[in-house]
């Protein structure tokens, strides 16, 4: 295994960051963590990093000890934290090369890792990284993380605040990487993001929920679940928390996801439900239920 965590815990005074987290990630694998803000994700990669030391458990990475192998795993990791930390008076090139010396390589000898990513920095490499861009500034962060040819990478929320396109072009920039046999620990409280990973952990509170793959985990929803739409969202998702027979109501996107506690539900006594609430254009129709839908079922 390339990254080996058992029963790892971690307390901040009287805040249980991470509650007995265990689980593997395979070497070349694209592992996700995914949860909301505080749910545990920073502090335990932190952790793995060397950065913190947990109250208890073990952890190895790429073969070695958190703990008592922590230069060896320094030098074997590439860390992109969620908050940008390079140099920002240094221009783009400084920055390279900078990180480039620590781990006492050039950008010439592992330049075939990052061309990919480079290339699109380049035009910019004189320009100061804290005048770059957001998708810009991620692409440095990333570059520097892997100057080094990292065994193990890890990237704490990488896409938070970037916009749409440059999501999409670091998730394409991650499966290249990943055929590279480079393993990557990616964290992410976007849940559209999971179904890129091979297999995510959902974390919440500090605890495990379920690890799967992407696939799996939706298939594992309990329930039918229900596209609803009206005239008015705000009285439909009020009228539908006061039924009786929900089980599960959020909001999502245009519509609301809808889930009943009966096993012989009828959309069509809903309809009438929210036709006596003074509702109208009322649509139900079933649907596919998503990663977001299986964390909000599993974190009730």
């Amino acid at each position: 295994m390339s990254i080996h965590i058992s029963n790892i815990s971690k307390s901040y005074k009287n805040v249980k960051a991470l509650q007995d987290i265990s689980f593997d990630v395979k070497a070349g694998e694209l592992f996700g963590l995914i949860g909301p803000d505080g749910a545990g994700k920073t502090t335990l990669f932190r952790i793995l990093t060397t950065l913190l030391i947990a109250n208890e458990g073990t952890a190895t990475v790429a073969g070695f000890n958190v703990v008592s192998d922590y230069k060896n795993i320094r030098n074997s990791v590439g860390y992109m934290p969620g908050k940008f930390s390079l140099y920002q008076d240094l221009t783009v090139e400084e920055n390279l090369e900078f990180f480039a010396t620590i781990f006492g390589t050039t950008i010439e000898e592992n330049y075939e890792l990052i061309k990919d990513i480079y290339v699109q920095i380049e035009p910019f490499k004189a320009r100061r990284a804290g005048k770059l861009s957001g998708g810009m500034k991620q692409k440095l962060a990333l570059c520097c993380a892997l100057i080094h040819k990292p065994k193990v990478l890890f990237l704490d929320e990488p896409t938070t605040g970037v916009d749409p396109v440059s999501r999409k072009e670091f998730w394409d920039m991650l499966k290249r990487l990943q055929q590279k046999n480079i393993t990557i620990l990616v964290s992410t409280p976007y849940m559209d993001e999971a179904a890129l990973c091979d297999r995510i952990a959902l974390i919440q509170d500090g605890k495990i929920l379920e690890i799967d793959t992407p696939e799996a985990i939706v298939k594992h929803y309990p329930k039918p679940i229900y596209n609803v739409s009206a005239n008015n969202m705000y009285q439909l998702i009020n009228s539908l928390n006061a039924y009786k027979h929900n089980h599960s109501v959020y909001p999502f996107g245009e519509f609301v996801h809808y889930t009943d506690n009966r096993t012989d539900f009828n959309p069509e006594d809903l309809k009438v439900y929210l036709e006596s609430k003074n509702l109208s254009n009322i649509n139900i129709d079933k649907t596919v239920a998503t990663i977001e839908d299986t964390f909000m079922e599993l974190a009730k």
